[in-house]
């Protein structure tokens, strides 16, 4: 009778979203910008509007804002991977679908709206956070501490460390992703691996396999931020939107608004992302069509 009960509760907090409702909600973007070190990953701060900026929370987790010093922007510095989890918790909201003692749960994020400094963050409206693959480090250092990372006979197991780390690092990216009216820019490193064949591939910098397997869908946008020769021998960086794309560069549009190539701006960027506009037509090619052609 009990769980009927909670089931009856669970399923009356649910209600329809008319058409209407929807359009008008206010919905940010979720974007992941990869790139070689050096690109200027860290510097697309300064194409925000000073209006954007001024309601920006730059998460420095990689200590590296060299780049953007002078810049009038508000930061967190988490050094533990318990403080970038209270700050997904404090953006996000809880999960209604967690128990109690689990992270991102009601009971979590009550003690963490209790902390004065964690509930001015509801009053930012974009998230950058430099970087992914920081994070990573911080949340595969916290699960190496964990119990469940050592054996019985107290050896570490590799095994049980990057299973706890890919579901920590997926449970804090679906968090950040469920902050609907929030845009949040991940930034992360993307490295060039060639294999055994002499086949070369790019592919994310952070630990473990997992999390960059789910990315993909999580985020709205995967955009690689690199220098692209146009032909005249003058590379001049870029963002690459879409794909396929002849680099073989990572790559997705969710929107349809965006064309393969973008200039290097965050700002008009999240601007075209969020306004109203109507997207690119989607055509749907029959296999039959493609085989006559």
């Amino acid at each position: 009778m009990h769980d009927d009960n909670v089931s009856q509760n669970k399923s009356t907090a649910m209600k329809i979203i008319t058409a209407d409702q929807r359009l008008a909600e206010k919905c940010g973007t979720k974007i992941l910008i990869v790139g070689p070190s050096g690109v200027g990953k860290t510097s697309l701060l300064r194409t925000l509007s000073a209006e954007m900026l001024a309601s920006t929370l730059f998460v420095d987790i990689e200590a590296g804002d060299i780049a953007v010093a002078d810049l009038p922007v508000a930061s967190v510095r988490p050094r533990r991977w318990e403080e970038c989890r209270d700050l997904a918790c404090a953006l996000g909201g809880f999960n209604p679908a967690l128990p109690a003692a689990a992270c991102y749960s009601e009971t979590h994020f009550n003690q963490v709206m209790q902390n004065s400094e964690l509930a001015q963050l509801a009053s930012y409206s974009t998230l950058f956070v430099d970087s992914l693959t920081a994070g990573a480090r911080l949340c595969f250092a916290w699960a190496e501490q964990q119990p469940e990372a050592t054996t019985d006979r107290g050896r570490k197991d590799l095994r049980a460390i990057y299973g706890l780390h890919g579901r920590s690092m997926v449970g804090w990216l679906n968090q950040l992703q469920h902050a609907r009216g929030r845009n949040v820019c991940f930034v992360a490193v993307l490295e060039k691996n060639v294999d055994d064949f002499n086949i070369a591939t790019w592919q994310l910098q952070i630990e473990g396999g997992k999390t960059g397997r789910e990315l993909p869908a999580i985020v709205d946008e995967i955009i690689t931020m690199t220098w692209i020769d146009l032909g005249d021998r003058k590379p001049v960086r870029a963002f690459v939107c879409t794909n396929p794309n002849v680099w073989g560069y990572p790559a997705k549009d969710r929107s349809g608004r965006l064309d393969q190539l973008e200039p290097p701006n965050l700002g008009a960027l999240i601007e075209k992302l969020t306004c109203p506009a109507q997207r690119k037509p989607f055509s749907v090619v029959s296999p039959e069509q493609t085989a006559q052609t």
